[in-house]
């Protein structure tokens, strides 16, 4: 008997093995490590190991770098109000600069601003708004001439907004030192009456002010003569950037651990898909079991040809009522 028999759809088990294997032989894959030298598997791998090396030796170390420069900062600021104030001479150098270790600390100048070479620095937002600051050299006794920043005054967009004058007379004030700035981009500008700039950088300062000027500057403190709006110390918040080097670092360590899973689930994968199509070849090359349907004999019942007329006439399930009528009777019919 024909094997399609057996099967539920009508069809050889065996044809569907072979289907089944030729299907998998045409969608066999490269084997062991071959099989990730595809593009992109390594197009996903540089991406990846560049990401790593970004986020561990970049991206972290600004991270981690910036906090350390606000704690220094801190510090230094906290330092600062606790010494006490010491004359220009003694903190600053002869060409008027300071170490980076000294920024914030307080300093005290005695002689007179030069109010007719003031400069603005142009929209520094302040507090989260736009402000001119007032940048007016400041000659001490000795002939040394110290740019100092009197504040801030708030604008409304790019209108200059009315400025005190700085005092011409000879005063004694109180700063903090601070560092020069680097050159801005942008060239400096005349707009109301002002030589404006976009940076604290004393060598540009001293081009447009034709004065010799310390390398670095003073930020004078409140209450003393000159002030404007004085100009806010930076707030004493550490800030994210710590918990965001450390994040960065999780990310680079993360992303070639998830490389590694993938390529450990690909793997997996193609394992079980070798055991299948094993498992079908298997079955392919068993023989075919054909099963004979069982013939059982009977013993054919004995029919009589009276029982045969009465089934033919009126079948097996009803009598012949007319068996009992007497030959006479039936001769009369």
């Amino acid at each position: 008997m024909d094997s399609k028999v057996n099967s539920p759809s009508g069809h050889d088990k065996h044809d569907v093995s072979s289907r089944y294997s030729g299907n998998s032989r045409s969608r066999t894959k490269p084997k062991g490590w071959r099989a990730f030298l595809s593009p992109g598997w390594i197009i996903s791998a540089l991406l990846i190991v560049s990401f790593s090396y970004a986020a561990i030796s970049m991206l972290a170390p600004w991270q981690l770098h910036k906090d350390d420069d606000i704690v220094a900062r801190n510090e230094q600021i906290t330092e600062a109000f606790e010494r006490d104030v010491v004359p220009y001479a003694e903190l600053f150098d002869a060409s008027g600069q300071i170490p980076s270790s000294q920024e914030f600390f307080r300093v005290s100048l005695t002689g007179q601003y030069l109010p007719d070479s003031e400069v603005l620095l142009r929209l520094r937002p302040v507090d989260s708004g736009p402000a001119f600051q007032s940048l007016t050299p400041f000659e001490l006794e000795n002939g040394q001439i110290v740019l100092v920043n009197r504040g801030y005054e708030s604008s409304e967009g790019t209108i200059v907004p009315e400025i005190e004058p700085a005092p011409s007379t000879p005063v004694t004030i109180t700063g903090f030192a601070r560092k020069n700035e680097g050159l801005p981009g942008s060239a400096p500008m005349e707009d109301s009456g002002y030589t404006q700039v976009y940076g604290i950088n004393t060598e540009q300062i001293s081009d447009v002010t034709g004065l010799d000027l310390g390398t670095d500057y003073v930020q004078v403190a409140e209450g003393e003569p000159g002030v404007l709006n004085p100009m806010p110390l930076p707030q004493m918040d550490r800030g994210n950037h710590l918990s965001y080097g450390f994040q960065w670092i999780a990310f680079g360590i993360m992303a070639p651990l998830g490389l590694g899973y993938f390529i450990w689930a690909e793997m997996r994968e193609r394992r079980r898909d070798k055991a299948e199509r094993e498992q079908m070849a298997e079955l392919n090359t068993l023989e075919p079991v054909v099963e004979t349907p069982e013939v059982v004999e009977t013993a054919e019942p004995t029919i009589t040809p009276a029982a045969s007329k009465r089934r033919s006439r009126y079948g097996d399930q009803h009598r012949n009522h007319y068996e009992k009528i007497s030959k006479r009777d039936q001769e009369r019919f």
